[in-house]
């Protein structure tokens, strides 16, 4: 499925890896308790190019930067103009921000011993319920 914008509020979402010699990010948040969530989200960014992030967030909204916004990220970290379509903010006072290629998300009930969602070693769809999508702008 694809969306606009990828949100998921009330949960914890952790940078939980980013491999710069493929130059792959995943954020995640794991089910927990305190959040009475009962499902993993992962979300992957390929082909990053630049990026600026804070280590934890209580919510997570990604979605691709407004004409406003790019100018606003450009002006701070320098980003040229041709990154434009691909750079996505991930937070929901849009101060964080991803230059990439289309993020992708999966969720399902996973714990958090499982494998991760995008580990590509896995066939996909899986054997277990699921959703997943990409954020399209």
């Amino acid at each position: 499925m694809s969306v606009t914008e990828f949100a998921r509020t009330g949960r914890v979402f952790q940078v939980w890896s980013y491999d710069p010699s493929h130059r792959q990010l995943i954020i995640r948040s794991d089910p927990s308790r305190l959040d009475g969530t009962t499902t993993r989200v992962e979300v992957y960014f390929g082909h990053v190019e630049c990026m600026l992030l804070r280590p934890t967030y209580k919510s997570l909204r990604v979605r691709r930067a407004s004409p406003a916004e790019f100018r606003r990220v450009s002006d701070v970290a320098g980003i040229p103009a041709e990154d434009g379509e691909s750079t996505y903010l991930i937070d929901p006072e849009g101060t964080s921000f991803v230059v990439s290629g289309r993020p992708s998300w999966r969720e399902a009930e996973r714990r958090r011993s499982d494998p991760a969602l995008f580990d590509f070693s896995q066939e996909w769809p899986p054997d277990f319920e699921a959703r997943w999508g990409n954020v399209d702008g």
